[in-house]
């Protein structure tokens, strides 16, 4: 019986170092060869210090900024540890919310967002993206409608024109991947760092 034994548990240990140990420590040498920014995680860097990945969304509240799409990420709550609360963009916890087409609180925290981005520009429709949260919770970018909608606020907020604010939008789009893949798209944490250039 050993005899049988020992050549099924030679092959799972060889496999197991070639697929579990050689071949994911080959990818990431190549990777960081080929694509460092990227392998080291598409980091954001302003004056010598990193404030964020080119990947992950992050939160932004001020009038002034592009605010991206709305996070259904959550964590633990510090009271009490059985619940969760709400944090944005938290990437420990990536994931969208479970609540469905015919969910009430989704449907109520839609609406709200609706009016009070009505509020903001109406001369505009609303861009779906703007209130609808992705799979991931994590989504860095928004379409370039959601960007373009927020140009007026965000004009009177810094008090610049709007045809500069827009330009710098339209700067900022980014096509399709290999002109096929995906939708145009506007990174949020990289048009506001444009933003904070252009304000200075």
């Amino acid at each position: 019986m050993l005899r049988e034994l020992r050549p099924a548990i030679l092959i799972l240990l060889l496999l197991t170092a070639i697929t579990g140990l050689a071949y994911p420590l080959a990818m990431t040498a190549i990777a960081g060869v080929i694509f460092p920014k990227q392998a080291q995680g598409s980091l954001i860097e302003k004056d010598g210090k990193i404030i964020g990945s080119a990947l992950i969304g992050q939160e932004f509240k001020d009038d002034k900024y592009f605010h991206g799409r709305p996070s259904a990420t959550s964590a633990p709550d510090p009271a009490d540890s059985t619940k969760t609360v709400s944090s944005p963009y938290n990437a420990a916890n990536s994931g969208g919310s479970n609540l469905g087409p015919t969910s009430k609180a989704l449907a109520d925290r839609s609406k709200e967002d609706v009016e009070k981005l009505r509020k903001e520009n109406p001369s505009a429709p609303v861009p779906v993206d703007l209130v609808t949260t992705s799979g991931s919770g994590l989504d860095p970018n928004i379409s370039p409608e959601g960007a373009l909608f927020q140009v007026p606020r965000i004009a009177k907020a810094r008090n610049l024109p709007e045809a500069r604010v827009r330009q710098l939008v339209t700067e900022h789009i980014q096509g399709r991947m290999a002109g096929l893949l995906g939708e145009p798209r506007v990174n949020v944490l990289a048009l506001n760092l444009a933003l904070d250039e252009a304000s200075k």
